[in-house]
Formats: structure tokens, C-alpha cells, sequence
């Protein structure tokens, strides 16, 4: 296991962009808990929405006076089969583990158990990957799961199998309350929507220098129309819908382009086989363009092709929360998404984009969008008002603090 390091970041910064009664509220919490020794422990350090979700949380509870700690697990090529694996079959997919998938689960989990010494007031273990340690590790103080999918309709063989180590957490916080299952019986259940980081390099301003200078690096045509896609390769992310999508759009407005841009994570071994086969579907067509962190696109290049992208598509088919509708939001960008999970608490369909069911629903809506500028600059400010009041990282940072509180403190 290794202890990640993070960068430092002001609570004081956020005070313009945040209520003044969430402000005071947020320093009377880190009061009662400064001091307080609190772990996080995740599969990874880079790459997707829970990573992004630590490297801006953990450096503002420090800055507020507790003292905070994050772990990724050491694991091997197999464990990562097996906890993909596990993902997909928790997001619904029929397949389960075989027994050689569930030995690499069981024996990583216990490696990085004998490496993890819980002297903390509070430790939050992030979704499948370590869950077992709460089993594995002694500890008296409370443990808390925190799950990033959406478990409406979960294998049931892999559910049972994390059901044991689930019940052992002292509290679980999922993104919705439809998310947790009903056959666990939770301790304690919290609902905490993931946030964006206002002030994060993905999100803050962006200067015109920045702009052109990142820009003049990527040969798509940012005068022409753009719509763009954010997220890993996946196949949950629909990419090859994405396109097809796209195509269909492409009959009615010829100078539309397609960016996909996404992360290669370490703990996705299948995300290097959807990016092929992504690739592979768009074949030679020279308006959709991949853009990835292997190219050099980090958080500012994404905050810059995000605003200049005229339509945000997160055609997702399953989603905990996706954190790219809130970051296109907050940019004054409406987002075409899937009709399901966590897209519909962000969306009201109509008022910052469109909920779809289907390509051709997804082409036509983009289309529509395209085609009326009004509306896009409406829908636009519709949406970051709705980010800046529900899901700013300031609001997460309350909803844990809340917890640690009322788990970790007498009375």
C-alpha cells in the first residue's frame, strides 16, 4: 500500500463562490474535528471520478486542520481483472468471478491488509477494490464504505460474495438512495452525491492565453460545431454509441465534430481494449478526434476543450454519478446524458440539456441543441447555477464532515 501525496489547496478561496451560511457551517465542523487522523484508501491515484474526487477533498480538510491520509492498494494484473470484473457484475452485467479471480481479490486484499495499521479516527475505504480489509484489518474505530456505482440492479453472486465485508462498515454513503441494495443490511446509510472543485485546474477560469496556447496544439476546428464526450473507454460510457450518434447528427449539420476524450487508468484493464475498438468504429473519419492523457491532456486541456465544446454528450447506459455533467454545467455547456443513475440528479430534462434512451434520441436532441444557440446559452446557465448550489466539492466536504462528526465524536 502506498500513502499518495496530494497538493495544498485554501478553504478561504472558496468563500465568493459558496453560501455564507455553508461557509460557517464547514468551519464550525472542522473545529470539532481538528486533529482528528482520518484515512482514505482507493485502487488508484489518477484516472476517473473517485481519484479527482480525493485530490481535491483530502487537500481541503487538511487546510481546515485534520489530519488526512491516502492509501492506494499495490495489486496485480489479476486483481484488476477480477475487480473490473467485479465492477461490471455490480453495475449488472450477468457474468461473475471465477474461482482464480476471486483468489487474486482475496490474496491482494490480504497483502495490502498486513501493510495497513489503523491508528485513525475515521477510515473511508472507496468502493470493491479494498473493501474486504474492513475484515482483514483490526481496528475499534469506525469504517466507512464509500460506493461510486450504482447497485439498483447488481449480480447477485457478487453481491453476496461482498456482502459479509459490506455489513462490517459502521457506515456506507452512496450517491443516491436507490443505489443501495436492500438485501445489505447497512449500519448506517448516508446519501452524499459526488461535487466538482470550482477552483480545480479541470474547472477554474481559463485565461485567453491558456486558451489559444492550448488549442493551437489540437488540429479540430473549434469555429465549426463541436460536441465532445468526457470519460473513460468504457463500455458502461456507450463510446460506441457516441458515435453512431454523432454520424446521425453529422446528415443534418455535415460540419459537426466529435471529440472523445478520456484517461487510460491503471485499474481499468479494459479500458485499452474499448479505446481499440472505439477507434476502430470511428475508422478514418477525420472530424472525430481522440484525445487522451497519452497525448498530453490533462485537467486544464479537458477545462479548455470543455468550454469549447457546444455540446456535452455523457451517453452513459449505467452511471453512479458522472462528475463530467456538473463540470460541463458549470461552464454554461448543456449535456445530452443517459436517462439513468446519477445523470438524472443532475439533469432536469428540458431545463439543462436532455435525458435520452437512444442514439437516434441522443443525435436528435444534439441536434436540436445545435441548431439554437439561445436555448444552449440558457440551458447553460440554467446548469451552473444548479452545480454552484448542489454540487460544488464545498457541499461533498460538508457531507463528510457531518459524518466523520457524528461517528468519530462523543455524544
Amino acid at each position: 500500500m502506498e500513502e499518495v501525496a496530494v497538493g495544498s489547496k485554501h478553504f478561504a478561496d472558496y468563500r465568493s463562490i459558496i453560501e455564507p451560511a455553508a461557509y460557517e457551517e464547514l468551519q464550525s465542523l472542522s473545529k470539532s474535528l481538528r486533529g482528528k487522523r482520518i484515512a482514505h484508501v482507493n485502487a488508484t491515484s489518477y484516472g476517473g471520478g473517485v481519484a479527482e474526487l480525493l485530490h481535491s477533498i483530502i487537500p481541503l480538510m487538511k487546510d481546515l486542520g485534520l489530519d488526512v491520509h491516502w492509501y492506494v492498494l499495490s495489486g496485480t494484473n489479476p486483481f484488476f481483472d477480477a475487480t473490473k470484473a467485479i465492477h461490471n457484475a455490480l453495475q449488472g452485467a450477468p457474468a461473475g468471478l471465477t474461482p482464480e479471480m476471486e483468489s487474486a481479490y482475496r490474496k491482494v486484499n490480504e497483502a495490502n491488509a498486513a501493510d495497513f495499521h489503523d491508528d485513525f479516527d475515521v477510515v473511508v475505504i472507496h468502493d470493491p477494490q479494498p473493501a474486504p480489509l474492513v475484515n482483514l484489518v483490526k481496528h475499534k474505530s469506525p469504517w466507512i464504505w464509500r460506493c461510486h456505482i450504482d447497485l439498483t440492479t447488481p449480480n447477485r453472486s457478487v453481491l453476496r460474495l461482498l456482502q459479509p465485508y459490506l455489513e462490517k462498515y459502521d457506515a456506507a454513503i452512496f450517491s443516491a438512495a436507490s443505489y443501495a441494495p436492500a438485501e445489505v443490511r447497512f449500519r448506517k446509510l448516508v446519501v452524499a452525491p459526488p461535487a466538482i472543485d470550482p477552483l480545480s485546474p479541470k474547472n477554474r477560469d481559463v485565461s485567453e492565453s491558456e486558451r489559444k496556447a492550448i488549442l493551437s496544439r489540437f488540429e479540430f476546428d473549434p469555429t465549426r460545431p463541436v460536441i465532445s464526450q468526457v470519460g473513460r473507454f468504457d463500455p458502461w460510457k456507450d463510446p460506441l454509441g457516441v458515435i453512431d450518434a454523432y454520424r446521425l447528427v453529422k446528415r443534418s449539420l455535415p460540419e459537426v465534430q466529435l471529440l472523445m476524450i478520456g484517461s487510460m487508468a491503471k485499474d481499468d484493464p479494459e479500458g485499452w481494449l474499448w479505446f481499440e475498438r472505439t477507434a476502430r468504429h470511428a475508422g478514418d473519419d477525420p472530424d472525430i478526434h481522440f484525445l487522451t492523457d497519452l497525448r498530453g491532456v490533462g485537467a486544464l486541456e479537458v477545462n479548455v476543450l470543455q468550454r469549447e465544446t457546444d455540446v456535452a454528450l455523457a451517453k452513459s447506459l449505467r452511471e453512479g454519478f458522472g462528475l463530467i455533467v456538473s463540470e460541463s454545467l458549470w461552464k454554461g455547456v448543456p449535456v445530452v446524458g443517459g436517462d439513468v443513475g446519477g445523470i438524472r440528479i443532475q439533469i432536469e430534462n428540458g431545463q439543462h440539456g436532455f435525458l435520452v434512451s437512444s442514439v437516434p434520441d441522443a443525435a436528435g436532441r444534439t441536434v436540436e441543441l445545435l441548431k439554437d444557440p439561445t436555448r444552449r446559452g440558457e440551458m447553460g446557465r440554467a446548469g451552473r447555477e444548479k452545480v454552484r448550489r448542489e454540487f460544488l466539492i464545498t457541499r461533498y466536504l460538508r457531507d463528510h464532515l457531518r459524518l466523520y462528526a457524528n461517528l468519530a465524536l462523543p455524544g
